[in-house]
């Protein structure tokens, strides 16, 4: 995050500049959006989008101009800035606005831009990111910079805001979205699905789910659990996701309340390579529905980003272990809790396997190269086994269940889970952050 002399004096008024240098085409400054409300049509045959976005937002400088991201592949057909026609231009995957007249600092502005297109994937270091058609519906797989690929945006990690969609599709398909479904309304040959996303939300995490699906209720309380699956994979559904209720109930337990309305687990008809997570839904690909356990760690991993990632957000790509490190510990734990491997018989496993890596970077700033790579993931989860091993399982879960109501639907960095994690013990854990987050080098497998 910028600083407040840099936020007071930025480089262009009311401009874009860098704000992630992981992502440093993405992102806006000169305002803060507080809502979305995103008026969506879609017809699967022919892979059109067609959209309203009506962006609340207030502004922290004044503004003469400003910027929102959204990709080439969409055009724009109109914008206005609190209720006038505004002159802008499009391109680079950037849309500059500027209102008929300066918004003041701290003006609240509302901001309708019309827009419609082919949605496709947008190229970035990290592969194609962003909406993606399936053989028979749609997904969105944002992380971290495709949200533009399908809606006017401010894309950063820290940039959460409340959404409502309505989406407009062809009635023999599923449209799920973020939040609570609100309506359903049938006409013509189409349906309408509503839904409000009130709890803050990163805009990668935003999410529209389009495919031929039965849905499914698994647990309605304490939370309401449910499923989209492909009819034709429904019996293989209830081996693959026969615990997904429970492991709900023990992470509930590990790592305090859940933090949204419902969760869903969505299967589509399509291979997937990875399993995707969104805030209060998870997608698989068929692949990870076999009728066997196989995948039941890629299962507790997503449903671990709901507290990590989802809930509690890195607040810049850097700080990727508080999402991964954490979700690849959960699998330990779920493993060790549903009777397999114990936590620090796959810590060990995984030990080995890096063992042998060189590596060129530090946890806390793995790089845009490697932000992703499995070696993130498992180091992240060495490194809370090692304070697990450090603080004792009393302390170390009470500071996770601490982690996840402190910073409850907000950003947080590497540096906050530090400084909490020193209010749960009266020793120094310097050496143990200088040599797990800060030092390359792999440190030796923690003992008790």
């Amino acid at each position: 995050m910028p600083s407040k002399s840099n936020m007071q004096e930025p480089t262009l008024p009311g401009g874009h500049h860098e704000l992630d240098p992981y992502t440093p085409h993405s992102g806006n400054l000169g305002y803060r959006i507080s809502r979305y409300d995103l008026e969506l049509g879609y017809r699967v045959s022919s892979n059109r989008l067609s959209g309203t976005a009506t962006i609340t937002a207030t502004s922290y400088q004044q503004l003469t101009r400003f910027a929102l991201d959204l990709a080439g592949s969409m055009r724009v057909e109109r914008v206005t800035v609190n209720g006038a026609r505004a002159r802008y231009s499009h391109r680079s995957g950037k849309l500059s606005i500027t209102p008929p007249s300066p918004v003041p600092p701290g003006g609240v502005m509302t901001a309708v831009v019309k827009y419609g297109g082919t949605p496709r994937p947008v190229r970035s270091p990290f592969g194609d990111v962003g909406w993606e058609e399936l053989d028979n519906g749609a997904l969105c797989a944002n992380q971290p910079n495709g949200a533009p690929s399908w809606f006017p945006c401010d894309d950063h990690p820290e940039a959460k805001a409340s959404f409502h969609f309505e989406i407009t599709t062809d009635s023999p398909y599923y449209a799920l979205a973020n939040g609570r479904l609100t309506s359903r309304q049938r006409r013509a040959g189409q349906t309408t699905w509503t839904y409000d996303q009130v709890e803050p939300m990163s805009t990668y995490l935003a999410s529209i789910q389009i495919g031929q699906y039965q849905h499914r209720t698994l647990a309605s309380r304490p939370v309401p659990v449910y499923a989209l699956v492909p009819p034709a994979l429904s019996a293989e559904f209830d081996v693959s996701f026969a615990r997904q209720v429970q492991m709900v109930t023990a992470f509930t337990e590990m790592f305090g309340p859940y933090p949204f309305p419902q969760y869903t687990a969505v299967v589509t008809e399509d291979d997937l390579d990875i399993p995707l997570e969104a805030q209060s839904f998870s997608t698989f690909g068929a692949n990870h529905c076999d009728g066997t356990l196989d995948h039941e760690r890629l299962i507790a991993h997503e449903l671990a980003h709901q507290w990590f990632g989802n809930s509690v957000t890195g607040a810049r790509w850097r700080d990727i272990w508080l999402h991964e490190g954490f979700a690849c510990y959960a699998e330990w734990l779920w493993s060790q809790h549903s009777g397999g491997k114990s936590a620090d018989e796959w810590g060990r496993h995984y030990y080995e396997k890096l063992a042998g890596t060189r590596f060129a970077t530090p946890l806390a700033d793995p790089g845009t190269r490697t932000m992703f790579d499995d070696w993130v993931y498992k180091r992240g989860a060495l490194t809370l086994h090692a304070l697990r091993l450090r603080l004792g399982d009393g302390e170390f879960f009470a500071l996770l269940r601490r982690w996840t109501a402190k910073y409850r639907y907000q950003s947080a960095t590497t540096e906050d889970f530090i400084a909490l994690a020193s209010t749960f013990t009266s020793e120094s854990l310097a050496d143990l952050w200088r040599g797990w987050l800060f030092t390359p080098e792999l440190p030796a497998y923690p003992e008790l």
